[in-house]
């Protein structure tokens, strides 16, 4: 290589320069604020490009993705033998602690990779930022494995041509710009945007709602199934365990369906803050970090719900059913369905048209079957204040301690999104439990 240099600087030598060209290659509108908006997120960005190393420099620098006040370390060890790679690692990881991005060619990123593999990936991912340039397709999904085995996060990809398929679809969420580079990343990935700067709103706004809504959604799941379990479990118990189902099959369907189905689902069409405060606040996404949406506490906590109001509504029914079986199911069963439709009602943070509807449908239909399905309903009895009576008690008994308990708790300490609304002047009801 060095023979290669001398003999390249003697034929560059004394020549008149006839004409001199420059491509000019413009960044998208909105890089600058997008990745801006990602750092204040919490999201770590790597830059992967094919370019060579200056090129990379100068995008990575005009991007704003490496800091101008900041430095750049550029990881070149003298040689690709294993001990200039460790002193190059060693020098990176003093570089690093002293807030540092990296850049490596593709070439020395496969050499550090197989001197240590846990090192130099520990050591990137405390960086500022990372630039991988002389990348190939290879690499680039490379990249993302390693990353996704060392650090067990979740890895998103972000690309507009054929080159970076490969990456797309190696990370867990792949995201492909549809532009003047063709539609290849844009087939081959999960979700496809027409610029750039579409990330932030497809992340801090698609992406957080959809991971709040789904937590929510799984936790409800297991708090429908779990309440009538502890109902029959309860019930079991009181009759000396004879194996008799409490609620007939016909009953069981429907709860799973229309009784209480449709309010259920319909969660996912539910918002805590408006799509312009989660993008103009990336502290919002920060915020889902902390892992607190769908944790092992929170599972526990719901798991506690469930069995107290089973137990409340089971036992509550057995001490008020007057001696007769449809008496127990009619107080029991109309409990339970009203309890889930309350607890549905008091999670809803911005009522729309659609979760409305789906309540009023649920309940109208819970309605009609009991004065159809008579025959597992006492219709004599239901009509009566005594039947009302019991079941709002039973009712406000299972869930005014929950709402009460979490109601002091959001009060005390009240969630990000609340304190957000309360400054941008929005309207949506933060619920009490989602906190």
């Amino acid at each position: 290589s060095e023979r290669m240099q001398q003999l390249q600087q003697q034929l560059d030598s004394g020549l008149e320069l006839l004409c001199v060209t420059g491509v000019e290659d413009r960044l998208q509108s909105g890089v600058r604020p997008t990745l801006e908006t990602l750092r204040n997120a919490g999201v770590r960005v790597w830059m992967l490009t094919g370019d060579k190393m200056e090129t990379a420099c100068c995008i990575a620098k005009s991007s704003r993705l490496v800091d101008r006040s900041g430095g750049l370390f550029a990881f070149q060890p003298a040689s690709l033998r294993s001990a200039d790679l460790d002193k190059e690692l060693r020098n990176m990881a003093r570089r690093v602690e002293a807030g540092h991005s990296v850049v490596i060619s593709g070439e020395c990123l496969q050499a550090a990779v197989e001197q240590d593999e846990r090192r130099f990936v520990q050591l990137a991912c405390q960086a500022p930022a990372v630039v991988v340039c002389r990348c190939s397709p290879t690499q680039k999904a490379e990249v993302v494995r390693l990353l996704k085995d060392h650090t067990g996060k979740r890895c998103a990809a972000v690309g507009d041509g054929g080159n970076d398929v490969a990456m797309i679809q190696e990370a867990d969420c792949g995201m492909g710009i549809a532009g003047k580079e063709g539609l290849q990343a844009s087939l081959a990935a999960d979700f496809s945007i027409a610029r750039f700067q579409h990330v932030t709103r497809l992340m801090l706004v698609h992406g957080r709602r959809c991971y709040k809504n789904t937590s929510v959604l799984a936790q409800f799941i297991v708090h429908r199934g779990l309440i009538i379990s502890t109902m029959q479990a309860a019930f079991s118990a009181v009759f000396f365990y004879v194996a008799i189902s409490l609620f007939p099959g016909i009953l069981m369907i429907g709860y799973a369906t229309i009784f209480t189905m449709f309010p259920v689902f319909s969660l996912v069409l539910d918002k805590d803050v408006a799509s312009a405060t989660a993008e103009k606040f990336p502290e919002l996404y920060r915020d889902l970090l902390k892992g607190r949406e769908l944790s092992a506490k929170l599972l526990c906590i719901w798991v506690a719900i469930s069995i107290y109001q089973g137990g409340v509504i089971m036992y509550g029914s057995i001490w008020l059913f007057q001696g007769s079986f449809l008496h127990i199911v009619s107080i029991g069963f109309t409990a339970l369905v009203f309890t889930e439709l309350i607890m549905v009602a008091l999670t809803v943070r911005t009522w729309c048209w659609q979760i409305i509807v789906a309540e009023l449908v649920s309940l109208c239909s819970y309605l009609a079957a009991v004065f159809i399905l008579t025959q597992y309903f006492d219709r004599a009895f239901i009509l009566t204040l005594n039947f009302l009576w019991k079941v709002s008690a039973i009712t406000a008994v299972s869930s005014i301690p929950i709402v009460a308990l979490k109601l002091i708790r959001y009060l005390m300490s009240p969630p990000i999104a609340r304190k957000l609304q309360a400054s941008v002047g929005t309207t949506a009801v933060s619920s009490i439990f989602t906190v």
